[in-house]
């Protein structure tokens, strides 16, 4: 009888306290000299301050991440010297033809342990149908390097890019006004996939972070591209919702 009130009365302290208790009974019904451990764990201790600091440091973890990426973008725009439409220029010295995007972004070091480095990457349409990737230079326009690519959407590029007058230069060049172009890339397929193709265009600019642009074929026309950010400024042009269609007549 000794033994069970110990016991009751140390698990009713771990309930209290979280945590786990070890009763010893060395008296009762079962007889002198006999040692029985009893072991008491209360749930709701220790195992849910672990879960919760987990949670914190996973919050933590993903603000960290963002702000990195954040600041990651910021660095690599401000410290590119070469624009969007000078590295384009490059690459199509390197390889002939019609640049279908460029992009701003790392390139993996080398096995010697080096660190990243920021790349631009024109891809480049030849007249023969051949797909070239172009690495440029940020710091100096030199051509890092060039390789040939498969791609399977050539005849749609063409089709979208038939009697248009603007090129992924001049599209990188109006849009600069917005902020440092950290990409141009074609998109065939328009606005939610409706046909209407323009020139899509990225730029990172200080108290506005990232912006994204659509830029008229035929026109050069800029307007804010509302299905990435619906709350993205609109256009200087108060005709800007008929820029795209403008392109198709």
């Amino acid at each position: 009888m000794k033994r069970n009130i110990v016991i009751a009365a140390v698990t009713a302290a771990a309930l209290i306290g979280g945590g786990t208790a070890t009763a010893l009974a060395t008296t009762g019904d079962d007889g002198p000299g006999t040692t029985r451990q009893s072991d008491v764990r209360a749930s709701g201790g220790d195992d849910a301050d672990d879960r919760a600091g987990d949670d914190a440091d996973d919050r933590d973890d993903s603000r960290d991440d963002d702000g990195g990426d954040d600041r990651d973008d910021a660095a690599r725009a401000s410290s590119a010297k070469v624009t969007a439409a000078e590295a384009v220029a490059a690459a199509l010295r390197e390889a002939p033809g019609t640049a279908v995007s460029a992009e701003l972004d790392d390139e993996d070091g080398d096995d010697d342990g080096d660190r990243e480095r920021a790349v631009w990457e024109v891809d480049v349409l030849a007249g023969d149908g051949t797909w070239h990737s172009v690495r440029i230079d940020p710091g100096t326009g030199k051509v890092l390097g060039s390789e040939t690519d498969d791609e399977d959407d050539t005849d749609e590029v063409r089709a979208a890019l038939k009697g248009s007058s603007v090129d992924a230069a001049e599209a990188a060049k109006a849009a600069a006004g917005r902020g440092i172009v950290t990409s141009v890339e074609l998109d065939e397929d328009g606005h939610y996939g409706d046909g209407r193709a323009a020139w899509e265009v990225e730029t990172l600019s200080s108290g506005k972070g990232e912006q994204d642009w659509r830029v008229g074929l035929k026109s050069g026309e800029v307007t804010a591209d509302r299905s990435h950010h619906s709350g993205s400024d609109r256009s200087d042009h108060s005709d800007d919702s008929d820029d795209s269609g403008s392109d198709d007549d």
